[in-house]
């Protein structure tokens, strides 16, 4: 095995619904890294990996009349992009999220240039896939398909949230809409099996888990590493 295959940086993927803690623990895990004398590389999947963002997001908005910003609960926004389920829509989706997989693998590559122990990605491919009709068998078959296609990270989370919650902290998406996601992403874990479900938890118990389960893959990782590079007896 080439020892610069095993240099390479950890790759870490945060994904699950709006309002599920994201942010916090993408900031919690880099502050913990950061504390070990680690260095962390960020991408955001919007803004670094899809493909004609500015156009996908102008479309919506001009002619569905996606409002703008997060909300709150006094004055909630009206979103309407990943909501829209015409059969058009959902045509276009599987077409721009293969493109979107294709692009992840050059950003992903690009990324493993800087000197960096880990990657951290807000929000990865698996957050397009669970927004494609999963109960299709076409569309389940086309989501293994990028799914295979995309690097796999070494840990993929899926923070589990209660929609109402999730809701309750960015009331961007009607709740009905907020409960069948959160079914779909169950059900991509299921499909997919190589992502770390955490549970709608405390926030301490929930960074536990989150940081717990980076680190092993960390050690892991160091310790094949060190076995690549040790001299034959």
């Amino acid at each position: 095995m080439n020892n610069d295959a095993r240099k390479r940086p950890l790759l870490i993927s945060f994904s699950g619904l709006d309002g599920a803690g994201k942010t916090t623990q993408i900031e919690n895990l880099r502050a913990v890294l950061h504390s070990m004398g680690l260095r962390t590389a960020m991408r955001t999947f919007w803004d670094d990996v899809v493909v004609l963002s500015r156009y996908r997001e102008g479309f919506v908005h001009r002619v569905y009349g996606s409002e703008r910003g997060v909300g709150t609960p006094e004055r909630p926004v009206a979103r309407r992009d990943k909501n829209v389920r015409c059969w058009y829509l959902t045509l276009m989706r599987h077409v721009l999220y293969l493109l979107d997989t294709i692009h992840l693998r050059y950003v992903v590559a690009r990324a493993t240039r800087p000197a960096a122990d880990a990657i951290i990605f807000d929000r990865y491919i698996y957050d397009e896939l669970a927004n494609l009709p999963l109960a299709n068998a076409a569309s389940r078959a086309f989501a293994r398909f990028l799914a295979w296609l995309a690097p796999r990270p070494d840990v993929a989370y899926f923070l589990d949230a209660d929609p109402e919650a999730a809701v309750a902290r960015k009331p961007e998406y009607p709740l009905e809409f907020m409960r069948q996601c959160r079914a779909s992403y169950h059900q991509l874990a299921q499909l997919l099996g190589s992502v770390s479900v955490v549970p709608p938890l405390p926030l301490d118990e929930a960074q536990a888990v989150v940081t717990n389960r980076a680190l092993h893959m960390l050690l892991e990782s160091r310790a094949e590493a060190s076995l690549v590079r040790a001299p034959a007896a």
